[in-house]
């Protein structure tokens, strides 16, 4: 109650009448209807355990309770720059953003945000907002943050970074923090790589680009452009040049094809080489009807900017169903605004044409897309056919890497997926020096995990070159937040903000920004709907009653008696490693202590139907932990 009250000044909970008793409960019928915040410090601070996380076990405690921050793969304190959005702190806000994020301005706007499938507010109504926040918090922030840099030591050695997507400018700003002279080799006449030539500008307008570029380039990283690995220059040619260690951020530049019929026709394109045509602003003669084939998002843009320079009527065909669809909800929902049609769970048979005219292509219904095993293996029902009426075909079907420009001499080991071949600890190839990661590694990839792996490979370089491997910045202020929320009566019901955007007739007659951004009202009632679950961490732990477990040693073992029971060991966390019945437990122990290092505490129950006693055991903690024991891995779960 004092939590609730004079802590938080919620007040849900007090003394209430319940079958003539006095108990402490919620003020009213429902905890929604008592005010309260869903903030979980009641459950925190309970110390007879009445009150408990029935869906968070003990193991992984802090992940589950936090998992937007947990989720996020650059593990950006999300519930703190929500937090200070909401106090109107918004510097504070974009500085702890900054710190794990060297593209924030890009991230508001491209990131797919699976931090808002796993936020908490869900299980109330609508996750929040936290990429929009994101955003929000960037473009009002007023203070140069890069006052707060505290300068690097100047080393002797210089790092070259082969591509200047996501992960490259990533590498390159953090290997510059630590004092690095860093160079970023891009192949295109453009900085920024796939940011730029494979993101329309819908979605993530020039300017905004520019903007975080520049923050990089003003850390002292050269990017210089048209130049080719391997055409340009070699591995050696880098090494002459005193280049110490060298960073593969190539990305997925080659767009996918298919073996079909038809697919050589003047009218047939391929999806990325169609989104870099128009990023570039290269002239593009479009046909009034488009047909796309493919269902992620490179698909849903490709469609969208076929619309926007002069398609007249757009469809898409894909072999997933409409809830199979690998875009995200977002774009699809976008694409259906806009009048495009969706046909799903068809693949491509046939492209006609007539005079080398594309004409029409046909389908086969799809009636499987994924195997048993999740494994990419389409079934198709080849008496059930389709034909869709077109002028043009744009193949957006996937990206592959293009290691062309990888001197084969050079021995670089790659899969058979066509991917450079990585230590994942350090992302160091078979090649010592140099180094390689995004989606030459691993395709396909989100900005934001590229982004991570960017991160990744600067701290090993820098212990290749001798570093610490540390790339962290401070920028923010130590965290002052009250632990008071205060009370709300609507908080419950409060519905996430909705994002304005542009008109759907002003979006298609050209490159406009479709999401427009929060005003200042908006974002900070939005960030006053989290639950602010990281809060309750701060409270220290209860005074609990004394310890049942015993300290696992000789003298110990030695007042355990010779009968039948059950006993549990433990590790230095005091966390259950083993679970064993037994018909006589000193030996068993004693068998035990010869033998498991690892374990420190034990406790022991004696039962002469010791099988059962060792059936329940693992059962409760199969029930709070989700898993076996470590030490009983070998036995079967299902069993349980």
């Amino acid at each position: 109650m004092r939590v609730c009250d004079d802590v938080r000044g919620i007040g849900a909970l007090g003394f209430v009448y319940s079958d003539g008793d006095t108990i402490v409960g919620s003020l009213k019928s429902t905890l929604k209807d008592s005010g309260c915040k869903f903030c979980g410090a009641c459950v925190e601070v309970c110390p007879t355990g009445a009150l408990t996380d029935k869906d968070i076990l003990w193991a992984g405690r802090e992940t589950a309770l936090v998992p937007c921050k947990s989720t996020c793969p650059l593990g950006t304190d999300v519930p703190r720059y929500i937090r200070l959005i909401a106090e109107e702190r918004f510097d504070e806000a974009a500085a702890v953003i900054r710190e794990k994020a060297p593209l924030p301005t890009v991230l508001g706007r491209v990131c797919f945000h699976t931090c808002e499938e796993v936020c908490r507010r869900s299980e109330l109504n609508d996750p929040i907002a936290i990429c929009s926040l994101k955003r929000f918090a960037i473009e009002h922030s007023k203070t140069d943050w890069t006052t707060k840099l505290k300068p690097a030591t100047i080393t002797d050695k210089k790092v070259a970074i082969i591509g200047s997507g996501p992960a490259g400018l990533t590498a390159a700003f953090h290997l510059a923090t630590v004092g690095h002279s860093i160079t970023v080799f891009e192949s295109s006449s453009e900085k920024g790589g796939m940011l730029r030539e494979g993101i329309p500008e819908y979605r993530l307008p020039r300017d905004i680009l520019n903007k975080d570029l520049s923050y990089i380039i003003e850390m002292g990283v050269e990017i210089e452009t048209d130049v080719t690995i391997g055409k340009d220059l070699s591995f050696e040619d880098l090494k002459t040049k005193g280049y110490s260690a060298i960073f593969l951020a190539l990305g997925a530049q080659k767009a996918k094809k298919l073996n079909l019929e038809g697919i050589e026709l003047q009218d047939v394109l391929l999806g990325l080489d169609f989104l870099k045509d128009v990023n570039r602003g290269n002239p593009l003669k479009m046909k009034d009807n488009v047909l796309v084939i493919g269902g992620g998002n490179v698909a849903i843009d490709v469609a969208l900017s076929a619309l926007r320079i002069g398609a007249k009527e757009v469809q898409l065909a894909c072999l997933e169903s409409r809830e199979e669809m690998p875009a995200h909800e977002w774009e699809i929902q976008e694409a259906i605004d806009e009048s495009i049609k969706l046909n799903c769970s068809w693949g491509p048979k046939k492209i006609f044409s007539t005079d080398g005219n594309v004409e029409k292509v046909e389908f086969v219904r799809c009636s499987r897309v994924f195997d048993e095993k999740g494994n990419f293996s389409p079934t198709f029902e080849e008496g059930t056919t389709n034909t869709i009426e077109t002028d043009m075909v744009i193949l957006a079907i996937g990206q592959i890497t293009d290691l062309t420009g990888i001197d084969s001499t050079n021995s670089m080991q790659v899969s058979r997926a066509g991917l450079i071949t990585v230590n994942e600890g350090n992302l160091s190839t078979n090649i010592p020096g140099i180094f390689a990661g995004g989606e030459v590694t691993k395709s396909p990839m989100s900005v934001v995990e590229a982004i991570e792996m960017g991160k990744n490979a600067a701290s090993s370089i820098d212990q290749y070159l001798g570093g610490n491997g540390d790339i962290t910045i401070s920028l923010a202020e130590p965290d002052t937040s009250s632990q008071y929320f205060g009370r709300d009566e609507d908080f419950y019901d409060k519905k996430r903000a909705i994002m304005p955007c542009t008109s759907i007739e002003d979006r298609t007659k050209g490159f406009t920004e479709i999401e427009l951004g929060f005003n200042k009202q908006t974002a900070v009632e939005e960030a006053k709907r989290c639950l602010r679950c990281d809060m309750r961490l701060d409270f220290s732990s209860n005074t609990l009653p004394p310890e049942e477990w015993l300290d696992f040693n000789s003298e110990t073992i030695t007042d355990v008696p010779e009968v039948e029971g059950a006993f549990q060991l433990l590790n230095e966390s005091k966390e259950i490693i083993f679970i064993q019945g037994t018909m006589n437990l000193r030996q068993t122990l004693e068998e035990q202590f010869s033998s498991n290092t690892e374990a420190k505490y034990f406790v022991y129950e004696e039962d002469p139907m010791y099988t059962k006693k060792e059936s329940e055991l693992l059962q409760e903690f199969m029930q709070e932990f989700g898993k076996m024991p470590d030490g009983n891995e070998d036995l079967d779960d299902d069993l349980f």
